[in-house]
């Protein structure tokens, strides 16, 4: 079964251009391996999924839950866009078996694993929106992303250091920490980033990680270390 196949028996939506599908499962590590592959890596689509997926899944909190402030709605949102939860939904739709990549990173397991799955199922989310737009992104997101906030609720995964953090400063401050990008070292499929977490325009604290969320949250921690 191909990839169109597969998802288009678990979503009931088939892709009109498959090289959209195919470049959203093309891991960067495939090009190394073969370098005249006719489509490029995902990461392009990642960005944009990225944006789209916070973007419906902010409109969905927003509607469901008018009577939270902006500070909950966005660590709900942070829990449930998190690579954890993104990973899980790859698995449900089966996209291990489609991705693209190098016979090193198939080796990879645990969170190195997790990531790759995270970012292609931004990556396809991105791919189908620029196929269909965002009423057929709409109900998928709904149907495989949203479906994990009861769970998400009740056992409180969205208390982070982030969502923390946040709370804290907002409450304290009345600003919303904000993350940036200070620097990336390592071969391109295996980034290292640091990230640090500003309070207005101060640099509070940084954090490293393989991914930038996962940076971030280890910023949060070491600014969280300071203010006790």
């Amino acid at each position: 079964m191909t990839p169109s196949e597969a998802l288009k028996k678990t979503i009931g939506t088939a892709f009109r251009n498959e090289d959209l599908l195919t470049e959203a499962l093309t891991h960067r590590s495939y090009l190394n391996e073969y370098p005249n592959w006719r489509l490029p890596h995902n990461e392009r689509l990642e960005y944009l999924g990225d944006a789209v997926l916070e973007l419906l899944v902010s409109e969905e909190l927003f509607e469901r839950f008018p009577e939270f402030p902006e500070g909950r709605l966005t660590v709900l949102r942070a829990a449930l866009v998190n690579y954890q939860i993104l990973a899980l939904v790859a698995e449900r739709l089966g996209l291990q078996q489609f991705i693209l990549m190098s016979r090193g990173e198939k080796k990879d397991t645990g969170k190195a694993r997790e990531v790759i799955l995270a970012n292609a199922m931004e990556a396809l989310i991105g791919a189908l929106y620029l196929d269909q737009g965002f009423e057929a992104v709409r109900p998928f997101v709904k149907k495989f992303v949203m479906s994990n906030l009861d769970e998400v609720l009740e056992t409180k995964s969205y208390r982070d250091a982030k969502s923390e953090l946040q709370e804290s400063v907002q409450e304290r401050m009345k600003v919303t920490p904000t993350y940036r990008v200070l620097d990336e070292s390592g071969p391109a499929h295996k980034r290292v980033f640091t990230m640090g977490v500003y309070f207005g325009d101060a640099l509070i604290a940084e954090g490293k990680g393989t991914s930038k969320q996962e940076a971030e949250i280890e910023a949060a921690r070491n600014a969280l270390k300071k203010q006790r």
